[in-house]
């Protein structure tokens, strides 16, 4: 018989870890956005070190297990600030609570913070977090408790808002001082714009609130930017320090040189596509809705009949159901029909159903535009003549017109272009205004290029619009690969004409690859005699044949300074100046003109003098 195995040792009991006092603590920092400066650090527990009790969540997980997860929290937080007084740190401490250990803490017999005032620290440095994990069944009851810890002297965190139990309801009803954004909002962010899109909601609402913020898990430098430059004043993450037991007293070289960056953030931009401009179509329904009676199926003829002499611009009449359309009937049909001999002694009494379209063209307001549209091209293009029904939801809401479905889409298209182009999705002239704004406003220096394609109309003319728009979307993929999406913002003004504002240091060799790559890349789209040739015969604006080479890149730039430029720069200005320059640029065989502050002065001032003395 073989020997049996000995035991192997039983992991410990979370209670004899605390009364082993074999529990350490680290500490990560977390930064004061404005000054730089390590505004506190959160108060971390590990268990022994090299056992599978070492990271948190084993520890936590084994003591919920054991039903002392509270003792544990208790330990936790007394080992924490044991530690913070013996290091010295300056700053606050933030530590790390469910809401029964809460509860607990607040309801101490002999102080508010009986823990905190025995290790020796200042309520008023302390910042208790209650943690995702927590559920709170009656929130009522619970503000008192958060009452007496400020009351103590010490504020009060909600810890990784947006996930778990950290929620708007919490934020709305406790009224934190602080809000610890989760990691995951933070993650990517300069690349996401939905989580950019989240983060910016969760500000507008601090705001108002008065919560700070701060932004957990930043762990590089386009991150940190990109929240430095949302207007959140704090931070936490790995770009700034790990969790230590011996934490860094001031911000690392590279953090300090990222917070102070001269350039400004490029934020992510949601494509408005027709759908996103009006996610439900609403916007579009609404301009659309014809507010119409409808009849019941049981009407007869003469109820139609009276209906639309009482109503003489309405051009249809639906019939509903139990509030659901079955059917249209038409105003110009249904009169016509009428104005025959005997037409309403012999049917008048009769079911209206009997001269109706039962089959009508409904639209749901909830069809988005890119739906509508697509009804446009159709091959059922009874709607222009009969309208069509408007349901909410399935029930009746109105009536529609195929001349307002029209005007509609198109409206929706022209306000959707002005926020991304339909063809490139690259940020139309909102977004393109709206960072030039956020530059000067920040006094960055950057360099604006307005970019333009010689001889495309011909080459459009000639190759067909499919063609063109192939050529658009070659040029736009290629000025997006000399970017850096960090630093440069890339916008499509319309048709062949794009703007790029630079922050980059190597702007003008970006420029210069573009236009290389651009101009070498262009000529696949011609077919082979017209590349042997070296281009397409043609008509110039005058009607004169002429000959036109190959479809090549144009870029004119303009410098605006940094702290000092001209203080009548707008973006309509900054975007005429670029114009101006592009247009030399068409001239010349580079490609390329770069016009200085001092000669962009004297256009602008040139441009306003010429202006001023046009004739009204």
């Amino acid at each position: 018989m073989q020997p049996l195995s000995p035991p192997r040792s039983a992991a410990p009991r979370i209670e004899e870890l605390i009364a082993r006092r074999d529990l350490s603590a680290v500490f990560q920092p977390i930064i004061d956005f404005n000054d730089g400066a390590i505004l506190g650090y959160e108060g971390l527990i590990r268990g022994p070190a090299g056992t599978p009790l070492e990271a948190p969540y084993a520890l936590f997980s084994q003591a919920l297990a054991e039903g002392c997860a509270i003792e544990l929290e208790r330990a936790a937080a007394h080992t924490c600030i044991k530690a913070f007084m013996q290091l010295e740190c300056e700053g606050k401490l933030f530590l790390n609570f469910s809401a029964g250990a809460i509860r607990q803490l607040a309801e101490a017999r002999d102080d508010s913070l009986a823990l905190l005032r025995h290790c020796g620290v200042d309520p008023q440095r302390i910042v208790i977090e209650l943690t995702e994990q927590s559920t709170i069944a009656d929130v009522g009851s619970f503000l008192p408790v958060i009452t007496a810890l400020r009351t103590a002297g010490a504020q009060f965190a909600l810890d990784d808002y947006g996930t778990a139990n950290a929620s708007m309801n919490l934020w709305v009803r406790l009224q934190p001082d602080v809000v610890k954004i989760d990691r995951f909002f933070i993650h990517d962010i300069a690349s996401d714009p939905l989580k950019f899109e989240a983060v910016r909601a969760m500000q507008h609402f601090a705001n108002a609130s008065g919560a700070r913020l701060v932004a957990e898990g930043i762990e590089n430098e386009a991150d940190l930017i990109v929240v430095r430059d949302m207007g959140i004043g704090c931070g936490q993450g790995y770009f700034f320090g790990r969790p230590n037991a011996q934490p860094s007293r001031s911000v690392t070289d590279d953090a300090r040189e990222a917070l102070r960056a001269g350039h400004i953030a490029v934020f992510p931009e949601t494509t408005r596509t027709l759908s996103s401009a009006s996610p439900s179509g609403g916007m579009a329904s609404a301009k659309m809705l014809v507010h119409a009676p409808a009849l019941p199926r049981e009407a007869s003829n003469n109820d139609v009949l009276d209906l639309f002499n009482r109503l003489p611009d309405l051009h249809a009449v639906a019939v509903v159901e139990h509030g659901e359309p079955v059917a249209l009937i038409n105003r110009r049909s249904f009169m016509d029909r009428y104005a025959l001999p005997y037409h309403r002694e012999l049917f008048g009494k009769r079911p209206c159903l009997q001269f109706a379209n039962a089959s009508p063209v409904v639209i749901e307001k909830s069809m988005t535009v890119e739906q509508m549209a697509q009804l446009l091209a159709s091959d059922d293009q009874r709607y222009l003549a009969d309208g069509f029904v408007i349901t909410d939801n399935g029930k009746y809401a109105g009536l529609g017109t195929g001349e307002k479905l029209v005007r509609a889409v198109t409206e929706v298209r022209i306000e959707a272009a002005r926020y991304a182009n339909p063809l490139t999705f690259l940020p139309g002239n909102i977004p393109i205004s709206s960072h030039i704004a956020r530059l000067l406003g920040n006094d960055a220096g950057f360099y604006a290029c307005y970019v333009d394609l010689n001889h495309f109309k011909p080459f459009n003319d000639q190759y067909g619009y499919w063609q063109g728009d192939e050529v658009l979307k070659f040029a736009a993929v290629v000025l997006a690969d000399v970017c850096d999406p960090t630093r440069d913002f890339l916008g499509h003004v319309g048709g062949d004409d794009f703007l790029l504002l630079f922050q980059s240091d190597d702007w003008k060799e970006r420029v210069l690859r573009a236009i290389h790559v651009f101009n070498e890349g262009a000529q696949r789209f011609y077919a082979p005699a017209d590349r042997l040739a070296g281009g397409i015969h043609g008509e110039d604006r005058r009607g004169n044949p002429t000959f036109f080479g190959f479809v090549t890149m144009a870029i004119g730039c303009v410098r605006v300074e940094p702290d000092g430029g001209p203080s009548f720069y707008s973006s309509e200005e900054i975007a005429s100046v670029a114009a101006l320059a592009k247009r030399r640029a068409k001239h010349e065989t580079s490609g390329f003109v770069l016009i200085d502050a001092s000669e962009s002065v004297a256009l602008l001032r040139g441009q306003t003098e010429v202006a001023h003395a046009a004739p009204n």
